[in-house]
């Protein structure tokens, strides 16, 4: 198999509107540049989602959150707390929107997009920090917001999978089974960069090794975690308790790669279930721009129809 050719014809694109970067660029550089491309070829949100922007009183700081909602519910659905991609350094609620509108429409479910703190200016512990209190205070107050009650997702694309995961970890060790379900979107799952598919698919596109080696650096920026900290590392120790149900996407042309599968094998071990869907023909971030490739759309459509399927299936 080979990269989509949608994918590539936008890389192209992109690659002509925006001249690359010096390789010495700042982060804030490289976030203005995320931003304005994902600006310039962004695309109308779908049909059927009721959008709201909300703000977040969490304990010494204000998080902004959009809320999605299907408009055809006709009951309390499902929420799912989504933490965007980006290296930790990059994205917002607007470079995200597209996708988690269309996740809230395909799932049925309602998703609040968490703005949350970003390296370097918040590296390690706050995007994480972030990421477990949104997730807390937005499932105490499900009922108020018009939540269902009985189920609990959350969900994240690369960097932001990791920050779902280490964040679902959390939460059900403080209350057992809070959270039912999580989806990680080709995942952040280690602290590596050699062999298999870091070599392999060095080059990118979407993502290349050395573009993580730098998102990894800017995260770790303050005083380093210990080796075994698994709000950073979610795979240094073993659950004390089950994991959440996860569904995990996986994308044949990414650096990450065996790393979604290596998070997919570490949860089964600790007595996870887990389904994989492995995107034979996509790249790293293809949920992002899903818009610019039909492949991208229906794998995004599948993954969100599952995961939907899991939040709502009876407890």
């Amino acid at each position: 198999m080979t990269v989509d050719i949608d994918l590539l014809a936008y890389y192209a694109k992109v690659a002509k509107a925006f001249p690359a970067l010096p390789v010495n660029a700042d982060p804030l550089a490289i976030r203005r540049q995320f931003q304005n491309v994902a600006r310039e070829f962004a695309a109308p949100r779908p049909a059927g989602v009721d959008v709201q922007d909300m703000v977040l009183p969490l304990d010494g700081r204000a998080l902004r959150t959009r809320v999605y909602r299907p408009v055809e519910a006709r009951k309390p659905l499902p929420l799912v707390v989504y933490l965007h991609g980006g290296g930790w350094v990059v994205g917002d609620l607007d470079t995200h929107d597209l996708m988690v509108a269309r996740l809230a429409v395909d799932s049925h479910c309602a998703v609040v997009s968490v703005d949350y703190r970003m390296a370097p200016e918040h590296p390690f512990p706050a995007p994480v920090d972030d990421a477990l209190d949104a997730l807390l205070w937005l499932a105490e107050h499900r009922s108020r917001l018009g939540f269902a009650t009985n189920q609990l997702g959350v969900a994240g694309d690369s960097a932001g999978g990791h920050l779902a995961a280490v964040a679902a970890r959390a939460a059900n060790d403080r209350v057992a089974g809070l959270v039912t379900a999580q989806l990680l979107i080709y995942p952040v799952a280690r602290c590596r960069f050699e062999g298999g598919s870091f070599t392999a698919n060095a080059e990118g596109p979407g993502l290349s090794t050395e573009e993580m080696k730098f998102y990894w650096a800017q995260f770790l920026t303050a005083e380093p975690p210990a080796d075994d900290d698994v709000r950073a590392f979610p795979l240094a120790q073993s659950y004390d308790r089950t994991p959440a149900r996860a569904l995990i996407v996986a994308a044949a042309y990414d650096p990450l790669y065996d790393d979604a599968h290596e998070f997919a094998r570490f949860l089964e071990a600790n007595g996870g279930r887990t389904e994989v869907i492995d995107a034979h023909d996509m790249t790293h971030g293809f949920g992002r721009i899903q818009a610019h490739s039909k492949a991208a759309a229906a794998w995004m459509k599948k993954t969100s129809e599952r995961f939907g399927d899991l939040l709502h299936a009876a407890r």
